[in-house]
């Protein structure tokens, strides 16, 4: 008895129809990923925190695409006009959803305040990633089904699956690969989104010219299609125009530089009293003010230590810290590691900023390593009789992780045994926990704690802590030209009043990072 088993068809050559559908695919699995990283760039640039920000968007979108695969069951006739009208909404939408955000967050900014953070805001951003999700998740399968019902030749499922899931995961990664790299530091967010709402409006346009002989009502879908196009077009065109004047709502003052990076969006800005510096729409420094900081940061320090020779800067790509080290003449070799070189190459060129920083990044003492300050340290023997820890605020995991034991564990090893490193610490008035939370996190690690503050109009009452081997002690002698600091007045620097004094803390663990969400809790009340 023999039994005859029944082989499922095996696809012939393609045909040009069928390859450009499947290559429409390729530019579908790129759009739709571009607009979900766009939303959550503009998410962590615009709200903070950019693990939470990026997981609840990617989930929200990936959840909606999920909701439009399943929708796309009732799409039972008429299937490529579907897809057409989908891809234009999904080009028109998504393209314009990184401009539209921008705009809003800015006009829902009020003198200067982050109104722009909350609800209303939140609503919109998750909204637009809601409808763009849907409308994605209804395209793969539409365009399955265009290829199994359009085509005579016979598709066997794994076939037909394999093809179009193969050609989709190809469009991801590449893009993937050239968001960070390509698209964000050459065209910005607003341009990338446009630019690709532009590619999905083409894919529906070739389905216009290719399957011109079965859709109904051409010339409407034509006149819809020139509609988007030139709304897209037109946005590009002003693109320039748009983000100039929501920046400059949002900031409040003439913008006078503004470059975006793989790693930060970077804005100068330029008023009657004087430069502020913002990164990624947080304030770094004013230049009325910052001299305060910096004289706070840095001279407790280097004045305690009496003669540091070779001294290491953390963050600081803006060169005002490597300014105040530098007034010390013992000092033989500055190390600078900031992650960004854009920051580097900006504060060491233009005109502008070398005037602020004195000229500190072209100094022949100076050596910039642009590296991750963590892996720098993990991978360097080198020991410093002076550490400056100036990375911003632990808003993120990622920024959170450069406060934690761990971190704090690498920068004792590079500390000299009589040396003492000082670390920016946010506010012990509005963030207090937060504050102490550092202190308490310094000494889970072995290191002799000396926390004090100084007021920075700019930022309020901000804190630091100076951390070493050996007990602080109160410098005798400090460099000439200081705005700030006097020995008169440094004794009040390390008087706490009991709004600020130290409350109970936990150690903040690489494992945990339980400083990120204190941070957000305690700065999000004062927002």
């Amino acid at each position: 008895m023999s039994v005859t088993q029944t082989e499922e068809p095996t696809p012939s050559r393609a045909s040009p129809a069928e390859v450009l559908l499947l290559a429409s695919v390729f530019l579908i699995a790129a759009c739709g990923l571009v607009y979900e990283l766009a939303a959550g760039a503009l998410a962590s640039y615009l709200l903070g925190d950019s693990v939470l920000q990026f997981s609840t968007i990617i989930g929200t979108y990936l959840f909606a695409m999920g909701v439009g695969s399943w929708l796309s069951r009732f799409f039972e006739r008429q299937l490529v006009a579907h897809f057409l009208r989908i891809e234009l909404l999904v080009g028109l939408i998504g393209g314009l959803m990184p401009a539209a955000l921008f705009l809003a967050h800015s006009s829902l900014s009020v003198a200067g305040h982050m109104v722009g953070s909350g609800l209303p805001f939140r609503v919109l951003l998750y909204g637009l990633v809601w409808l763009v999700g849907v409308l994605v998740g209804l395209e793969i399968p539409l365009v399955m089904r265009i290829l199994k019902r359009q085509f005579s030749r016979a598709y066997a499922l794994k076939d037909l699956v394999s093809q179009v899931l193969t050609f989709d995961y190809l469009g991801a990664l590449a893009v993937a690969v050239a968001f960070p790299l390509l698209l964000v530091p050459h065209l910005g967010l607003v341009r990338t989104g446009l630019f690709f709402g532009l590619l999905n409006a083409a894919v529906a346009v070739w389905a216009l010219w290719m399957f011109r002989g079965e859709l109904r009502r051409w010339g409407a879908h034509a006149a819809a299609c020139a509609a988007v196009v030139g709304a897209l077009a037109a946005a590009w065109w002003g693109a320039d125009a748009l983000t100039t004047w929501a920046e400059d709502r949002f900031y409040g003052e003439r913008i006078v530089m503004r470059a975006t990076s793989p790693y930060q969006k970077i804005v100068l800005t330029q008023g009657h009293s004087g430069v502020r510096l913002f990164l990624n729409g947080n304030l770094q420094f004013h230049s009325r003010d910052e001299y305060r900081y910096h004289e706070a940061l840095v001279h407790p320090a280097m004045a305690a230590h009496g003669a540091p020779r070779r001294v290491l800067v953390l963050g600081g790509g803006d060169g005002m810290a490597v300014r105040e080290v530098l007034r010390y003449p013992s000092v033989e070799q500055v190390t600078l590691v900031e992650l960004d070189p854009h920051m580097t190459q900006l504060f060491a060129s233009e005109p502008l900023l070398t005037a602020l920083n004195g000229q500190a990044l072209r100094s022949p003492k100076l050596r910039i390593i642009n590296q991750d300050a963590f892996a720098w340290l993990e991978g360097n023997s080198e020991t410093f009789d002076v550490i400056v820890v100036d990375f911003p605020d632990p808003t993120n995991f990622a920024l959170g992780k450069l406060y934690t034991t761990s971190f704090y564990a690498l920068l004792d090893q590079h500390l000299a045994a009589s040396g003492y490193a000082v670390v920016q610490t946010t506010s012990p008035l509005m963030a207090r926990k937060s504050y102490w939370t550092v202190a308490t996190t310094l000494e889970a690690v072995g290191l002799t704690t000396t926390p004090y503050h100084a007021h920075v109009p700019s930022f309020g009452e901000w804190g630091f802590i100076l951390a070493s081997r050996r007990p602080w002690r109160m410098p005798q002698a400090l460099p000439e030209g200081l705005r700030f600091l006097t020995l008169g007045t440094f004794p009040t620097l390390f008087e706490f009043p009991a709004d600020m004094a130290r409350v109970p803390a936990e150690p903040n663990r690489l494992s945990t990072q339980g400083l990120v969400h204190t941070f957000e809790a305690e700065w999000g009340q004062v927002r």
